[in-house]
């Protein structure tokens, strides 16, 4: 009898260790611990700790892209780089030929303008512009004798020979107080290479082509830099030229050839 007692004791003591394994390693693992449940064979059983069920990733949807706004072929700047590089082609200088109708695309546009006939001005680009430089095949005809045109408005020269516009190019009148006078006169001196001027140190010409016999007498040439000839009235009343265009025009002018300026500059 106390054998079996003692049997007992024995199973309530295993059980008791048992359960308390479980507790410890549900603890460890923290997980709820469950009840034992006995099986019909009198063993106990632990059922197996539930899963628990991950949580959904939230979706992320890519960014959307702006769709670029189609350019209008209804707008001037459309065209722009089509105008500039026809215009280049033509002989009419643009600068860099970008898409931005710059200050100096402006003064090509300018004398394209006064070679069609059109109003003279050195506004922006515009669909009639764009429309008249596109659909040119050729440079237009002078309708004024051979000789030199220096427009003030443009700050543009034309030089004409055999009834063609042989050369257009970047130029720059007489300042605010230094103005070079609208007026036309013939070529009666040419001084080839440098000279100094005989009114301002340090001040060089090149390739000078008089025109006008004022006291001093006026003329076209060339700068020691280019970057003297502006976009803008700048001179003290010479008219500057791009080198070395002006050599070629100093080579290409005979003593009595025309020169005419005309037009005023207005700051825009």
């Amino acid at each position: 009898m106390s054998r079996r007692h003692g049997l007992v004791a024995g199973a309530v003591v295993l059980s008791i260790i048992l359960t308390g394994c479980a507790d410890v390693a549900a603890s460890e693992t923290g997980t709820p611990a469950t009840t034992p449940t006995p099986s019909a064979g009198g063993t106990t059983t632990t059922p197996p700790a539930s899963t628990p069920t991950p949580s959904a990733k939230p979706t992320v949807k890519p960014p959307v892209k702006p769709t670029p706004k189609p350019k209008n072929p209804h707008n001037a700047q459309y065209y722009a780089l089509k105008v500039e590089q026809k215009l280049e082609k033509l002989g009419y200088p643009v600068g860099d030929a970008d898409g931005k109708i710059t200050v100096r695309a402006r003064q090509a546009l300018c004398a394209w303008r006064e070679t069609q006939g059109l109003p003279i001005s050195r506004k922006g680009l515009t669909l009639d512009d764009a429309y008249s430089v596109i659909n040119a095949t050729a440079k237009p005809t002078p309708t004024r004798p051979d000789g030199i045109y220096v427009n003030k408005t443009c700050q543009i020269l034309y030089q004409i020979v055999g009834k063609q516009y042989k050369r257009i190019v970047w130029i720059s009148t007489g300042a605010s107080g230094y103005d070079t006078p609208n007026r036309t006169g013939k070529v009666w001196r040419k001084w080839a290479g440098a000279h100094e001027s005989s009114l301002y140190d340090d001040a060089y010409m090149y390739d000078s082509i008089y025109f006008l016999k004022d006291r001093p007498g006026i003329a076209l040439h060339g700068s020691r830099v280019n970057s003297l000839i502006k976009p803008y009235p700048a001179s003290h009343r010479c008219v500057r030229v791009l080198r070395p265009a002006i050599h070629e025009i100093f080579d290409e002018t005979p003593i009595g050839t025309t020169v005419s300026v005309y037009g005023k500059f207005v700051w825009s």
